[in-house]
């Protein structure tokens, strides 16, 4: 692989991180609960992408983010109001250097329109937008400004497989340079360390060009070295047009082909930061040496590695775990003593087997908040757009899934929230007269739930409007005129393909894909997603998804001679059913009577289809499981054959999908058990309990009592 590349690559993942931190940063600016820190800390990412990109000479990235962190830069001064027409246009332009960042990381495009336009944004925010002053014509015989540059590595440079000759080309790059070296500091042989950094480079610099262009060229090693620059003559070259300045001080160049002359505006940041190191560094550069060193021990050490080795590894051990079953059932099956040493043994590597699967499955453990910070730019575009007043409340950002879970679950979230706002909430007038604020609330939440992870869209609008919804399904042919749906089947009509309530096509609405996508992502993922509306009082979407795509706990049970895997999580508890509490209901259905309640019963093995005769209850052993919803039901099966950790594996990409079926694992004897997708098996036992003409099933419960 080509090792600029792979440079180039950690770059862009880096401005991913940087990106992250400058929307955390913009929101909490947009908050009111930002601190000076904060400010900084978004200059600091701008100011880093910005020098990465000189690097890789990504001009256009380049100079949009130096206009950016220049109005950061005077925000974070004071000398520009924070306010709401300047925070917005600042979240527009960290959506715009997002772009940037990934057109130059896919060798795409972006509207350079838009770019344009923000620019001239921020020369009205800066009091720009009168005619810049006439530039000054450029002497005859112009100087061109020397600089000298005092360089000296520190051991932590080497040691991150830096090399000054690449620093030395990069200079060349900017003008002629001359170069000698000192070596005042070097020790004799005997003293030498091996690894350490003696020497010393003195550079002469003719370059028409800013300080901080030179610095960029060290911004990637500055940690690491002791770097003086001063000017030995500076009189800048001036380009009339390339320098567009205004009475308060701010200037950037609009199309410039080189570094900005006020860039130690930029500049100031890092210094007023560093004050103190840089000044040790001229006082004794062997001290600043040892309190960078320091320092960077303080930081906390990460690595950046390939996640398709991080697959690998969790398949490994995913193998290690069934391997481990594999050898606790061949031990149970020659007859050892549990007290002895080989049973000793197997259960301690038992222990450490578990503690090394939750070790490596942590790795791949990452909190919903990236996938949560991207809502509210998205709240308030929608808002924007259809005259709304929308607050967005989130709870649980920091509820840990698995990183694959998280990268495919930004598109349903972003598909729900806009339906929320477009259909769910009404506009101003119409919630003053339901006596309701006219600002509208979206509620987004993520939490752990029975093994899976739930992420609820609530809102506080009006509810679904199930008879329009029923008379749009039969204009479009969907639904007979004649049928008889529930609720709950009028609510799932909106996730039908081609499907929309509105009454015109817009950028937001009215093609209907959007919850129809939604529906697909999220069964690809191996979830579901059901509703829940009250007319006037909201509406609230539940998404389940399995926590993580490679481990589960569950329950062995067997049925009709077929072992199965129930989710631990889902079940509540056990127990012997009594022929006393069981009541038969609308034909094949019984109920069991179960704390003055009445719970559908289902017999796994029938509803498998492994055998036609259904089981007499008072024969079975019975599992109480809570679907989604609260919705419980009564599994029966043969019998329990205890706990157990098992690797899952998917029965779709290996077979095709079978209804009621999750997933498959492989057990210790070597044979591949199903696991049961108590969901579907709750969900299938309500509909049957609850099929027939209205009232029927309470008729039913009411003759049994």
């Amino acid at each position: 692989m080509d090792p600029m590349a792979a440079i180039r690559e950690t770059f862009f993942q880096e401005c991913e991180e940087q990106l992250a931190e400058l929307e955390a940063g913009l929101i909490l600016m947009e908050s009111g609960t930002a601190e000076a820190e904060t400010v900084n800390a978004v200059f600091r990412a701008v100011h880093s992408i910005k020098g990465g990109a000189g690097i890789f000479a990504l001009d256009a990235l380049v100079r949009f983010a130096h206009v950016f962190e220049t109005a950061l830069d005077q925000v974070r001064s004071g000398t520009l109001a924070a306010g709401p027409a300047v925070l917005n246009l600042l979240l527009r332009a960290a959506d715009v250097l997002a772009d940037l960042v990934r057109a130059a990381r896919e060798n795409g495009t972006v509207d350079e329109a838009r770019t344009a336009a923000l620019v001239v944004e921020f020369i009205q925010i800066s009091n720009l937008g009168h005619e810049p002053p006439p530039a000054p014509k450029p002497k005859a015989t112009p100087k061109v400004p020397v600089w000298n540059i005092a360089f000296t590595p520190t051991p932590a440079l080497y040691a991150k497989a830096n090399e000054t000759a690449l620093l030395l080309r990069e200079l060349r790059r900017l003008g002629p340079v001359q170069v000698a070296l000192d070596v005042t500091g070097l020790p004799e042989l005997s003293e030498l360390d091996p690894e350490g950094a003696y020497l010393t480079w003195n550079i002469t610099l003719e370059a028409d060009c800013p300080e901080q262009a030179v610095r960029n060229v060290f911004e990637f090693v500055e940690d690491d070295c002791v770097l003086e620059i001063s000017a030995a003559a500076a009189e800048p070259v001036l380009k009339p047009g390339d320098v567009i300045t205004g009475d308060n001080g701010f200037s950037f160049e609009f199309f410039p082909p080189s570094m900005p002359e006020d860039e130690e505006v930029v500049a100031a940041e890092p210094e007023h930061h560093e004050a103190p190191q840089i000044a040790a560094q001229k006082s004794n550069p062997v001290e600043a040496m040892a309190a960078k060193a320091e320092s960077a021990a303080a930081v906390s050490a990460t690595i950046r590695v390939d996640l398709d080795r991080v697959d690998r590894l969790i398949d490994l051990v995913g193998e290690l775990v069934i391997n481990e079953a594999m050898l606790s059932q061949r031990v149970l099956e020659a007859g050892i003593a549990r007290a002895s040493g080989v049973a000793m043994a197997l259960e301690e590597l038992e222990h450490l087997t578990r503690e090394i699967q939750d070790s490596v499955m942590a790795i791949r453990a990452q909190p919903v908040r990236s996938v949560f910070q991207r809502m509210p730019r998205l709240v308030r575009e929608v808002a924007a757009q259809t005259g709304k007043q929308v607050r967005l409340l989130t709870e649980g950002e920091g509820t840990e899934v698995d990183k694959t879970v998280i990268e495919r679950i930004a598109d349903p979230l972003t598909h729900m929230i806009r339906n929320a706002i477009d259909h769910g909430l009404e506009s101003p007038e119409k919630r003053h007269a339901a006596g309701k604020p006219a600002e509208g609330v979206v509620r987004l939440t993520a939490l752990h739930r029975s093994g899976r992870i739930v992420l609820e869209v609530a809102d506080d609008g009006a509810g679904i409007n199930r008879e329009r919804v029923k008379q749009k399904a039969v204009e479009n042919g969907l639904v007979a005129p004649d049928a008889t749906l529930t609720d709950d089947e009028i609510d799932n009509l909106i996730f039908l393909p081609g499907f929309s309530t509105a009454s015109t096509v817009s950028d937001i609405s009215g093609r209907g894909v959007g919850m129809d996508v939604v529906r697909q992502s999220v069964a690809a993922l191996g979830g579901r997603i059901s509703i829940a509306s009250r007319p006037g009082h909201g509406s609230t979407f539940t998404l389940s998804l399995p926590l993580t795509l490679a481990v589960l706990d569950g329950m062995v049970v067997s049925a009709h001679g077929h072992t199965l895997i129930i989710p631990l999580g889902a079940i509540v508890e056990t127990l012997k059913p009594k022929a006393a509490d069981v009541f038969p209901l609308d034909g094949e259905i019984n109920v069991i009577r179960l704390r003055g309640g009445y719970v559908p019963m289902v017999d796994v093995a029938a509803s498998l289809g492994y055998c036609e005769e259904f089981v007499e209850p008072d024969q079975s052993v019975a599992l109480l499981v809570e679907g989604e919803g609260g919705v419980r039901a009564v599994l029966l099966v043969d019998a329990i054959h205890g706990q157990r950790q098992v690797v899952i594996k998917s029965l779709e990409a290996n077979y095709r999908a079978v209804p009621g079926i999750a997933a498959a694992t492989v057990m210790g004897d070597g044979r591949v058990a199903l696991i049961l997708d108590v969901d579907a098996v709750v969900k299938t036992a309500r509909n049957e309990s609850t099929r027939g003409e209205p009232g029927r099933s309470e008729l039913s419960l009411a003759e049994a009592r």
